[in-house]
């Protein structure tokens, strides 16, 4: 038997001193108050009789001190916490890790799978043995230990209640990897997953140091819908109506008929019903959206009315993209094809200019040189040259060429979004001679004639024709492209992020000068973030509409954007009954392998109340009194 409570010096001190007090009080004679009474004769009678019992009196007092000195030797005792000596040997050394990923947030197990693993490891915290410890780790993107290395049951059952599933993957490599470090040095070294097996084999297998590898399944059904993409963007020549895209994902083994919805500011604006086979996706496309001014919500069910076992993937957002006016520059002689291709887009602040004038003040998104290329000023933004002269220009002209079009392009180029170029036709021109790092984004047989690049940080397009001299002008394509061209270098809609995705370090630009910064989380939860280079850092774990305020209090700056969980590994659900690692397979953990914790202290004290009742009892019945 070993104590593990107070030292010994201090149980001898407490229990002799308390144990001299209470003898004290039992020799100590009783004073007792004189009572005038009548018939003396009887009562000396009675006394006498009761000189006759002294010894017996005296006998059940001392068996009332011996009670209440053993109520104390118990309560020294309970004090000292005796456990049994092998209890205090070596025991194990646990590492629960608890998958907190996007998956466990499924309700196949009710209410979730991660109440099904707390409930689990709570059941292996309650069976540790008198000599084991037990560390409790959050396994999400980055791994969270909640817990020191402890035996005490209550400190690590709290630590298990405070895990909470984020939108995000766990990263198990680096989970273990940290499980390691902690068991580094100990004996006997468990690490216990619990978790659906929805996890990514770590690459490569990182060193356990000796330590056994656990496994505690949870799961049970991986039917599953998901959203694994949804993004938002204007129209380049109406910005009021939008255009929105989502990708739908059906992990389920059987072909399903959903429901998709879009909601504008809260409201449905469209919905519609679509058939996905099993285990396909489906892109959807929105054309021409109205009635959304702020933020967009895409919803998909099973059209049955079922639920799938995952909701945390049937919802995506986005925010509309802001509406901001650019600001152009045209530095031109004269061309009426060029002013009207400009007036069809009404967010555009369009200032002309003759090129002696060039350049005016002010600073622009955009420049549009026709037929001249002085210098570029510092402010002139994004630079777009229309047939330019033989020196000024970004590139250089090649040999002059005739009845000529564009033979190849570059269909995924921003520039050439929704346009045909290939029935263009062009009287005269020149081919164009890109340096390195440029790119040809259309050419005919006899060379390049589009080509986009840039110059000391600053973006250019050059088109080697001028197009009065085509049929360029007339066709749809013209407008466009020079819209096209505006709309990449003023940052705009082709280049807006609709939502960003979870799991991922966050750097949401803020106004310059701005050294602070305060989140609002979709949870109504805020934060403060670091601001590095003008943007705030933060990791982002849940999904759902953000809320940045940055600034000084004189001049506060808001900026609203959202999150997605568009992971598609994550959404794969179908729970995994065997874990490998390294090709070993981790057997189920055991409860209670150490033996059960022994608590005789407890014992003591029940004992100490038990005494305390028999006491009473004889007291009361004037047994020891």
């Amino acid at each position: 038997m070993t104590f593990a409570g107070l030292p010994l010096a201090w149980l001898v001190g407490i229990g002799t001193s308390a144990a001299a007090a209470t003898v004290l009080l039992y020799i100590l004679k009783l004073r007792r108050r004189p009572v005038a009474v009548a018939f003396a004769p009887l009562w000396h009678r009675v006394l006498g009789d009761r000189d006759a019992s002294r010894l017996f009196s005296k006998l059940r007092r001392w068996l009332s001190l011996a009670l209440q000195l053993l109520l104390l030797a118990l309560l020294a005792l309970a004090l000292a916490d005796p456990r049994p000596t092998h209890e205090l040997g070596t025991g194990r050394n646990l590492v629960l890790l608890i998958d907190a990923s996007a998956s466990m947030q499924a309700t196949d197990e009710k209410p979730t799978r991660l109440d099904a693993a707390k409930n689990v490891a709570k059941s292996l915290v309650r069976g540790l043995g008198g000599s084991d410890r037990a560390l409790v780790v959050a396994m999400g993107a980055v791994p969270v230990p909640l817990s020191t290395m402890s035996d005490e049951a209550t400190d690590l059952v709290a630590a298990v209640d405070r895990v909470r599933a984020a939108d995000t993957r766990a990263d198990f490599g680096r989970a273990l990897e940290l499980a390691a470090d902690a068991l580094h040095g100990l004996p006997n070294g468990e690490i216990v997953v619990l978790s659906d097996g929805v996890l990514a084999p770590p690459e490569p297998a990182p060193d356990l140091g000796g330590a056994a590898l656990r496994f505690a399944p949870v799961g049970k059904s991986g039917r599953n819908l998901a959203i694994t993409a949804f993004s938002v963007r204007r129209y380049p020549l109406d910005k009021s109506r939008l255009e929105v895209m989502a990708e739908l994902a059906n992990l389920d083994g059987a072909r399903a008929e959903v429901e998709l919805s879009l909601l504008g500011d809260g409201a449905i604006i469209d919905s519609e019903r679509l058939v996905i086979e099993p285990g396909a996706k489906l892109s959807r496309f929105f054309p021409d959206v109205g009635g959304a001014r702020h933020a967009l919500e895409a919803r998909v069910r099973y059209a049955d009315g079922h639920a799938d076992a995952l909701p945390a993937d049937d919802h995506a957002y986005a925010l509309v993209p802001e509406r901001r006016r650019a600001k152009v520059l045209v530095v031109t002689a004269g061309n009426t094809y060029l002013e009207a291709a400009l007036l069809l887009d009404e967010y555009l602040d369009v200032t002309d200019v003759k090129p002696s004038q060039y350049p005016p003040t002010g600073a622009f998104d955009a420049t549009i040189f026709d037929g001249v290329a002085p210098p570029p000023a510092d402010k002139s933004g994004g630079l777009v040259y229309l047939n330019p002269p033989a020196t000024g220009g970004p590139v250089k002209l090649g040999k002059a060429i005739a009845g000529f079009g564009f033979d190849t392009w570059d269909k995924k180029s921003p520039l050439l979004r929704f346009t045909a170029p290939g029935d263009v036709q062009v009287a005269s021109g020149h081919a164009l001679e890109p340096g390195p790092g440029d790119k040809v984004v259309g050419a005919s047989d006899d060379g390049p004639i589009l080509v986009a690049g840039n110059r000391s940080g600053r973006p250019f397009v050059v088109l080697g024709f001028d197009p009065r001299q085509s049929d360029f002008v007339l066709r749809p394509a013209w407008p466009l492209f020079v819209l096209n061209a505006i709309d990449s270098f003023s940052e705009s809609d082709t280049s807006y992020v609709s939502a960003y995705r979870t799991g991922e370090v966050w750097r949401v630009p803020v106004p310059p000068g701005a050294h602070e910064a305060e989140l609002a989380t979709p949870d109504g939860s805020t934060r403060a973030v670091p601001v590095e280079d003008g943007r705030a850092v933060t990791f982002g774990d849940r999904a759902g509409f953000y809320r940045l305020t940055s600034g000084t209090d004189a001049a506060r700056s808001v900026t609203e954007f959202a999150a997605n969980l568009s992971d598609l590994d994550e959404s794969r659900i179908l729970p995994q009954k065997k874990l490998t690692v390294a090709s070993h397979e981790a057997p189920p953990p055991a409860v209670g392998s150490g033996g059960v914790r022994r608590e005789l202290w407890l014992w003591l004290l029940a004992a100490v109340l038990a005494l305390s009742v028999l006491e009473w009892i004889t007291y009361h019945r004037r047994v020891t009194v």
